[in-house]
């Protein structure tokens, strides 16, 4: 039984979904917003919330823990991106469903960095609700 397995295998081996989701994080941090499948920003969204808020805090040990999952890339972009978010008590995602893929179907979504979207509230204020990759 499953009791208390709340995570999505995303059906590929463990060493293969946690290179993916470190992959999928950077590239968000980085880009500060991904087109991916529905179950992948799912899976993202709870891999990366809990880094965001131990990066809040500018202490060795988070530090050590958001190092084992990253490299020193992240910790910079990490850096930046905490003083963004610092007041924020969590929620730090926003996830958008897109519609579904043509080739097989799956369901999409834009994950984004929700202190980092400022097209979005132009285009709420205006009416307009398009979303621009």
């Amino acid at each position: 039984m499953r009791h208390g397995k709340k995570n999505n295998h995303l059906g590929v081996k463990s060493s293969h979904r946690k290179s993916m989701l470190s992959n999928m994080a950077f590239s968000l941090l980085k880009n500060k917003r991904i087109m991916t499948t529905l179950a992948k920003a799912k899976a993202l969204r709870n891999y990366i919330e809990p880094l965001l808020t131990k990066s809040k805090k500018n202490t060795i040990h988070y530090r050590r823990i958001i190092y084992k999952n990253f490299n020193n890339t992240v910790l910079e972009l990490l850096e930046k991106i905490s003083s963004k978010i610092y007041n924020r008590t969590g929620g730090y995602t926003r996830i958008i469903k897109t519609g579904f893929r043509v080739g097989d179907s799956s369901e999409t979504a834009i994950i984004e960095l929700v202190d980092y979207n400022n097209h979005y509230y132009k285009n709420y204020a205006a009416g307009s609700f398009k979303i621009p990759l």
